[in-house]
């Protein structure tokens, strides 16, 4: 995991298996005074590869493996796992009960391994995951 940012001590970390964003904020050494942790959902649980971006914007599309944790970039696919109720909302036949629900879900699932899970999210049908399949990833 790749923590950046506004962090004390950034660079890649190796963390044990089922940890938490906080756990990976707590390894670099903490968040530095003033930083900003709006869209930081420090208790969702980690995927392997990931990287975890601190009070600065996201880095463009291809700029790594892994899903990004902080603000959301341009046109680049949605990560369901790091995206925030807000930007869920903005994505087409997406409203405010809806964006909730898929951040509950991966909250409640550890997160989406698939974009296919997104299924699961109550209010998704077939007609609407076909499309939001092109406009999100895992």
């Amino acid at each position: 995991m790749d923590v950046g940012g506004k962090v004390h001590r950034p660079g890649v970390l190796t963390l044990p298996a089922g940890s938490r964003v906080v756990d990976a904020l707590r390894a670099a050494g903490g968040v530095r005074p003033g930083a900003d942790l709006t869209g930081i959902n420090r208790a969702r649980v980690l995927l392997d590869g990931e990287q975890v971006l601190v009070g600065v914007p996201a880095p463009p599309a291809g700029g790594g493996p892994g899903p990004v944790v902080g603000s959301g970039g341009g046109g680049a696919p949605l990560s369901l796992n790091t995206a925030t109720v807000e930007q869920f909302d903005g994505l087409p036949g997406v409203g405010p009960v809806l964006a909730r629900r898929i951040v509950d879900h991966r909250t409640a699932h550890g997160g989406f391994r698939s974009v296919e899970e997104l299924r699961e999210v109550d209010g998704i049908g077939e007609r609407r995951f076909a499309d939001l399949q092109p406009l999100v990833r895992p």
